[in-house]
C-alpha cells in the first residue's frame, strides 16, 4: 500500500498494482501443489512444513490482498482497512497473544484477550495512518465517519478471528470477508 501512489490513477493502475500480490496466488498454487519445490519458503510460510498448507492460509492472504487492490484500489476505505485488519491487525496478534495471553477468552481457549485487543488497536490504528498517507496524495479525505467506520471493522474483524470457527475456515478468509462486510455497511 506504501507503493500505491506510485501507481497511475484509473483502473489500469489497480490491476498493475494487482498483479504483484497476484504473483504470489501462482507461487502458492504452485508450491501448495508440489508443481515447484522451494522448501525455504515452505517453511517460513507453513505452521508445520507441509507444502499444501500453502493452499489455505497463504494463498487466501495473497487472494485477498489481490481483490483489495484490483477492486477497492486506493479511494475506498475499504481497501484500506481489508488489508490493515488482515497484515497489521492478524500480525500483531499472533505475537501479542504469544507472549502475553496468558489469559484466554471464554468461547476459544486457543486465543487471548490480549491477542484480541492488540489486534483491534494495530488494525484500527495502522488504517487511520493509511488514511491520512492517502489524504496527502488527495486520494481519499480525512473524516470522522471513516475513521470510526474503521474502529467498527477493526473491531469486527477481532472478533471474527477470535471465533472459534474462524480457526476451521482460516482467519485469512475471515478477517477479510468480515473487514469489506462491516466497511460496506459503516463507510
Amino acid at each position: 500500500m506504501l507503493c500505491w501512489p506510485m501507481f497511475s490513477s484509473g483502473h489500469q493502475g489497480a490491476i498493475l498494482a494487482a498483479l504483484i500480490p497476484g504473483l504470489n496466488i501462482i507461487k502458492m498454487l504452485l508450491l501448495g501443489l508440489g508443481m515447484w519445490r522451494d522448501d525455504a519458503t515452505v517453511k517460513s510460510m507453513s505452521r508445520f512444513g507441509d507444502h499444501r498448507e500453502l493452499l489455505k492460509g497463504p494463498l487466501y492472504y495473497a487472494l485477498t490482498i489481490t481483490y483489495a487492490c484490483a477492486v477497492y484500489w486506493r479511494y475506498s476505505p475499504i481497501s484500506i482497512g481489508l488489508i490493515c485488519n488482515l497484515c497489521a491487525g492478524d500480525g500483531i496478534a499472533d505475537i501479542v497473544g504469544r507472549r502475553f495471553g496468558k489469559q484466554k477468552l471464554p468461547y476459544n481457549k486457543n486465543k487471548s484477550f490480549a491477542g484480541s485487543i492488540a489486534m483491534a488497536i494495530a488494525g484500527f490504528l495502522v488504517s487511520v495512518g493509511f488514511l491520512h498517507y492517502f489524504s496527502l496524495f488527495g486520494y481519499i479525505q480525512v473524516s470522522s465517519k471513516t475513521v470510526l467506520g474503521f474502529l467498527f471493522m477493526s473491531l469486527a474483524a477481532a472478533l471474527v478471528e477470535s471465533h472459534p470457527l474462524s480457526s476451521e475456515l482460516d482467519d485469512n478468509l475471515t478477517v477479510p470477508l468480515t473487514s469489506v462486510l462491516v466497511g460496506s455497511l459503516v463507510i
